[in-house]
């Protein structure tokens, strides 16, 4: 970056004026000939060097956010939860109710996204509008707390995998009441590590490839929705009716909880776990071109999308909804995975076959291994930034980037375990409303994943330990601030050269 530049970017600046000055530093930059990425300047008034390959449309943005998203896959490995806490109401109008609150989250998400458009998504915009005094405290607990969640979705996304590959085979060598196989919990765990290093090797491929799979993923789940969403219901003989889809409580959860609206709570859990992830758009902002549009069109377009062809696979699967209990049972053939079982059922009355079924189940397995591709490639870039800033212990060793331009050492870390100045995307007036409805439904989420799911909670089969995890984020990541962090750590860091 020659000498012009520099004094560009670091012109003092101030108040509303602050933006137009930034934006007309990368116009008289390139009017002046000289070879600047806007984008490249714009991250390095943010204080940082352009170390990672730009070289995403505002398309593959969007791909790899919906694709970690990836409705498919919450949606078919979450719909136990919603048919035992709540059944048909709780999903189809539920999906309706979160909907709204997550787009609120959604759009103040990209709002943000777009005043800082780096890797480091959520941890860095905490430090900039805690304030000075909060900043370094604030960007510390909240870049732990995304890592950490980052490291149990890509544990949650396949080990579900694991478990679903493990219902397929299941079926498809006679089911549990037909001598099939049931594979053990080390068969279950071999299967998951397997799947935990093929993730990884993925995404030690250039971005070039990851991009690709990130363009699968949502051609995936898109074309994967729209031919389920035709194909169930057309094979299943014994559909409810639309009362039943629409209006059906149910509060036979066999989990010792009997009042409604706690049941109804809970199973709102449902849908926000399947609309979760579109952080992915705002943690690859420094590989994509036009960051400060295309990283906020992304994370809305992935929701909006998402939000809409969840629904409609969601009636999709409930229109082969009859039997509740039967379809909850351990005893049946599928072991008590519901929407397998209700798949196989539905092809086997149709054909006398349950090929199809399986056959269906198996495109979501594709969908939810497409899925934990996105996982360990968000996580790896939100380490990375936090490595950048000499967050994570051994920081030198995890923000280290290869000859492709690919933070390899911490994609693998990921498989082993109010001073706001708006971007070009803001919501003007209503950005501060939206921003606050948005942190009520996230404080609202928290305690509803916090809740017991069934009576008496001391049970270990069946003990809700989110508030331990939590609980143990917080104590381990302020416990260290109080200790050690808070005398050196000083939140995002400048690696620019501020004297070129």
């Amino acid at each position: 970056m020659g000498p012009h530049i520099c004094s560009l970017a670091q012109r003092p600046t101030s108040g509303p004026n602050k933006r137009l000055a930034m934006s007309r530093s990368v116009q008289l930059a390139v009017a002046a000939g000289d070879q600047v990425d806007p984008d490249s300047l714009r991250l390095h008034q943010l204080g940082y060097k352009q170390e990672l390959k730009r070289g995403l449309s505002v398309l593959s943005n969007f791909a790899f956010s919906f694709a970690n998203i990836s409705v498919m896959m919450g949606v078919t490995t979450t719909y136990n939860t919603g048919l035992r806490y709540g059944g048909p109401v709780s999903m189809t109008l539920g999906w309706l109710v979160v909907a709204v609150f997550n787009g609120c989250v959604a759009l103040s998400m990209a709002e943000i996204c777009s005043a800082y458009p780096t890797s480091g998504g959520l941890y860095y915009w905490s430090a900039k509008l805690a304030g000075k005094e909060w900043a370094s405290l604030a960007s510390w607990v909240t870049g732990w707390f995304n890592v950490v969640g980052q490291w149990a979705a890509i544990a949650s996304v396949d080990f579900s995998l694991a478990q679903l590959l493990q219902v397929i085979i299941l079926l498809s060598t006679g089911g549990a009441n037909g001598g099939g196989y049931m594979a053990s919990k080390y068969t279950v765990l071999a299967i998951y590590a397997f799947i935990l290093i093929l993730h990884g090797i993925i995404n030690s491929l250039p971005i070039e490839w990851l991009s690709l799979f990130g363009h699968v993923g949502a051609i995936w789940n898109a074309a994967g929705i729209f031919v389920l969403t035709i194909l169930i219901p057309a094979v299943a003989k014994d559909r409810p009716n639309i009362e039943f889809v629409f209006t059906h409580l149910n509060t036979e959860n066999g989990m010792g909880i009997h009042d409604k609206a706690y049941i109804l709570a809970v199973g709102l859990l449902m849908s926000q776990y399947s609309v979760i992830g579109y952080d992915t758009s705002a943690h690859m902002v420094e590989e994509t071109k036009n960051a400060d549009r295309s990283g906020p069109i992304g994370i809305i377009t992935s929701v909006l999308f998402a939000t809409v062809f969840g629904w409609i696979y969601l009636l999709a699967l409930t229109s082969v909804v009859t039997d509740i209990p039967y379809l909850l049972s351990p005893s049946n053939d599928a072991g008590g995975y519901a929407i397998a079982q209700a798949l196989y059922t539905a092809f086997h009355r149709r054909y006398g076959s349950g090929v199809g079924g399986i056959v269906c189940l198996g495109a979501v397995a594709v969908a939810v291994f497409l899925c934990g591709i996105a996982c360990v490639t968000s996580n790896s870039r939100m380490a990375y930034a936090f490595s950048r800033d000499g967050a994570m212990p051994l920081s030198r060793v995890w923000y280290r980037v290869n000859k492709h331009e690919v933070p390899l050492n911490v994609v693998w870390l990921g498989v082993a375990v109010a001073s706001f100045v708006p971007g070009p995307f803001n919501l003007g007036k209503y950005g501060v409303v939206v921003g606050w409805v948005g942190v009520v439904w996230v404080a609202t989420v928290t305690v509803l994943f916090s809740l017991p799911v069934a009576y008496p909670v001391a049970n270990k089969e069946t003990f809700n330990y989110t508030p331990v995890a939590v609980g143990g984020v917080l104590l381990l990541s302020v416990g260290a601030w109080v200790l050690r962090a808070r005398f050196w750590f000083q939140g995002p860091i400048t690696n620019v050269d501020t004297h070129c």
